[in-house]
């Protein structure tokens, strides 16, 4: 999308980075770079306006359901593996199993 004038900041960088905005995850600088763009171009205010609401619409509609704890649990072993540099496995992760080092796969069994 872009309303084909030439900006400052390009249309295609502020999509890219419009939910960066929207959840206040970027430097003030950055946010003051938007908001002049928004200024500028409607298009791009308009998805910008769209996303909000849609962001709202789902804080009210699901803000209130409380996280299973194992579900937490996994998230967060999750985010520590990451964070790690390791390997990301493809079975779930849980919080006990981030503690402890990687070790190598079982030798497969002679039959």
């Amino acid at each position: 999308m872009s309303c084909g004038e030439p900006h400052e900041t390009d249309c295609s960088e502020i999509l890219d980075h419009l939910y960066e905005f929207l959840d206040r995850e970027m430097p003030d600088s950055d946010c003051v770079k938007f908001e002049h763009h928004f200024e500028e171009c409607s298009p791009c205010l308009e998805k910008y306006g769209l996303e909000q609401a849609v962001k709202k619409l789902v804080k009210r509609c699901c803000g209130q359901d409380d996280v299973p704890g194992d579900l937490r649990a996994k998230v967060m072993g999750r985010i520590d593996v990451v964070r790690s540099g390791q390997a990301v496995p493809d079975q779930d992760v849980t919080a006990s199993e981030t503690a402890a080092q990687p070790q190598a796969a079982p030798a497969p069994q002679e039959s």
